[in-house]
């Protein structure tokens, strides 16, 4: 007799808080931002989070261990080279496809996921990135209604 063994995703669910965030800064000025604003200390990984080829995304991350809490920060979308032959006028330049880490939100520009034991403080910090010069918009995404959920795991 065949011993049967079966595995369940469910072990592997991680309790994270997931915040949308608008705005026209780059990567690199809103990690400073939030940083002066929020007292944090967001630095840029040293890998960048790896689609493919031709598609990465830089991560700044923030590992508060007084708190023991683990946060990041990402870009939503990424423009990617696409090689396609083109004839006419603009056949010289090259082309761009957008693609997106969340689809579902692609007006979002970047998300700050935070990796936490108790999610309490989650409105506290909302409040703080609302309150920042150049943000438009924040607000809390419910992960479970999610369908690009596993991209978010990195």
């Amino acid at each position: 007799m065949v011993a049967l063994h079966k595995m369940s995703l469910d072990f592997c669910e991680d309790s994270f808080a997931l915040i949308a965030i608008h705005c026209s800064l780059e990567d690199y000025t809103l990690a400073y931002t939030i940083n002066k604003h929020l007292k944090c200390g967001f630095k840029r990984r040293k890998s960048d989070l790896i689609f493919s080829d031709t598609i990465s995304l830089p991560v700044f991350e923030w590992k508060d261990g007084i708190n023991d809490r683990y946060w990041t920060i990402i870009n939503n979308s990424i423009a990617s080279e696409e090689n396609s032959t083109v004839t006419g006028l603009f056949k010289d330049e090259p082309s761009f496809t957008k693609q997106h880490l969340v689809p579902e939100y692609k007006n979002v520009d970047y998300f700050m996921k935070l990796e936490q034991e108790d999610l309490d403080s989650e409105d506290d910090i909302l409040k703080s990135i609302l309150a920042m010069p150049k943000i438009i918009t924040a607000y809390t995404i419910n992960i479970d209604t999610l369908k690009s959920k596993n991209n978010l795991i990195f």
